[in-house]
């Protein structure tokens, strides 16, 4: 079933954030760079790309770049498992892109966190970061610099 942000976030005011686990690690992403959030759902590999690109995924008549975003940061693959989610992104710059994450965490808002200095070795999309008020480091995701980059863009191999 799917989950459109924009709706998820009405009614919960100032709440401007989901929060996704990828590989071990915790992302924040704006609203309003996700477009929805969908099960894992049957993809289709696409032959000589790069092995973090999963392939094509038709969601209700649209096809979906799904890209395994563990991998693609140097991570584990992630299980496509019941927890495993699409995060549809792109659809605010005209792309039609998908981030298989190991699973959602929910809605954030961003004044439960602090930010921390940024992660120099991270590229551009993501060098900012928050600690939660547990301590834990969260990596903030600018959806418009991942699809920008043409490392994330150039899935031939």
């Amino acid at each position: 079933m799917a989950t459109r942000l924009s709706q998820a976030a009405q009614g919960r005011g100032a709440a401007s954030w989901l929060g996704v686990e990828s590989g071990g690690e915790a992302w924040l992403v704006d609203l309003s760079d996700g477009g929805e959030i969908v099960q894992a759902s049957q993809v289709t590999p696409v032959p000589l790309t790069r092995p973090w690109f999963v392939g094509i995924s038709n969601i209700r008549g649209n096809l979906h770049a799904v890209s395994d975003f563990s991998v693609f940061r140097g991570g584990p693959p992630i299980v496509q498992n019941a927890n495993a989610r699409l995060l549809l992104i792109g659809s605010r710059y005209g792309t039609n892109a998908a981030l298989l994450v190991s699973r959602m965490l929910g809605l954030k808002k961003p004044e439960d966190f602090t930010p921390e200095a940024p992660d120099a070795s991270m590229p551009a999309w993501g060098r900012q970061r928050f600690a939660d008020s547990h301590g834990k480091i969260w990596h903030k995701l600018s959806v418009r610099e991942l699809l920008a980059d043409q490392d994330f863009m150039n899935i031939g191999v």
